[in-house]
């Protein structure tokens, strides 16, 4: 999507690497709620859907960019207790008393005792889940979960290969930023920015085969429906990441971020520098990084300013009266008539 597209520009100006090789370029994956991004440079022939060509001072970027609808952390986390509701995953087994287990909830955690905190919204969620559903905390089992539901439809790949579902996805190429919900997973868990995904593991483990009364103690800062999530995305992130994309488990070319040298990765700060860039000369846009070196307020007062100036100007052509120039035999001369805009 588009917006993947300009959060790749603003990391890559950040960088410096926008406007130089290629080869030398930044990839993004991000993780948002309802959807993942994955744009990188890539040299492998692809199917038009799947590219994109950006062009940046002497250099033209042949990227792949796709949006995975439906695989974003919020959404693939109902989605998989959908199914293991269902009992159409291996993890939702039922054992005597039509007790459903789910591995990517930490054990003791029991939905009755929030009732009182949680939003309506929650409330309807709440009681799609029978009372039988049985919290079960194992990240190996979250882990093998995961990576089914990226895998499912899989069977309908037209392409040589498919690493999520029926997509097409090139073999990733040079370094990456995981932004989004990579970060804040990573900053929960006191990764460094390039933290091996091992240690990931690790951690993830550790919370969520911990008891929820312990976990709850530890964090007592953070929102209960927010700490739930971090078992599955510890664990879905590990399957995205590795299972599915094929990023070794201490590979150190993937930082997690949402900024890069103080400036945000914010799609619209993208946006403004790649089209800027087509109205001027690219070697002399220092004053963009001026602009969106602050405080991201400061765009959008530029961008604020601009579109009223631009709203004013056509109010006042549109006000504006039309003037008529005609031949006055009386007078023997051409005179300028003006008359009303609606007339």
């Amino acid at each position: 999507s588009d917006e993947g597209l300009y959060a790749w520009v603003v990391a890559n100006y950040a960088l410096g690497t926008l406007g130089g090789d290629p080869a030398h370029t930044t990839g993004i994956i991000e993780l948002g709620g309802a959807s993942a991004q994955v744009i990188f440079v890539s040299d492998e022939p692809m199917p038009p859907e799947y590219s994109r060509k950006v062009k940046f001072g002497n250099f033209t970027y042949n990227l792949y960019s796709h949006s995975l609808l439906q695989y974003g952390q919020n959404v693939a986390l109902e989605l998989l207790r959908e199914l293991l509701v269902s009992g159409s995953q291996e993890e939702a087994t039922e054992s005597e008393g039509r007790k459903l287990v789910d591995p990517c909830t930490p054990r003791g955690f029991t939905r009755d005792q929030e009732t009182q905190k949680l939003s309506p919204v929650s409330l309807i969620e709440k009681n799609r889940y029978p009372s039988t559903f049985h919290p079960y905390g194992n990240f190996s089992e979250c882990r093998s979960a995961s990576l089914k539901l990226l895998r499912k439809g899989k069977d309908r790949c037209s392409y040589q290969r498919c690493y999520i579902g029926s997509t097409f996805i090139p073999e990733l190429q040079g370094k990456f930023l995981a932004t989004e919900n990579f970060f804040y997973t990573s900053k929960f868990f006191e990764l460094t920015p390039r933290g091996f995904l091992s240690e990931l593991m690790v951690a993830g483990q550790q919370f969520c085969e911990g008891d929820w009364t312990e976990l709850k103690r530890k964090y007592h800062s953070l929102d209960e429906e927010e700490l739930l999530r971090y078992c599955f995305s510890s664990a879905y992130i590990v399957a995205l990441l590795h299972d599915s994309l094929g990023i070794a488990l201490d590979d150190d070319r993937i930082g997690y971020a949402n900024q890069v040298q103080n400036i945000p990765l914010d799609w619209a700060l993208g946006a403004f520098i790649l089209h800027s860039a087509i109205d001027s000369d690219v070697q002399h846009s220092n004053w963009i990084m001026i602009v969106i070196s602050g405080d991201s307020s400061t765009l959008h007062l530029l961008l604020g300013f601009s579109l009223v100036s631009i709203a004013a100007w056509i109010v006042f052509k549109w006000r504006k009266p039309k003037q008529k120039t005609i031949y006055d035999l009386e007078k023997g001369k051409y005179i300028v008539k003006r008359g009303s805009r609606y007339s």
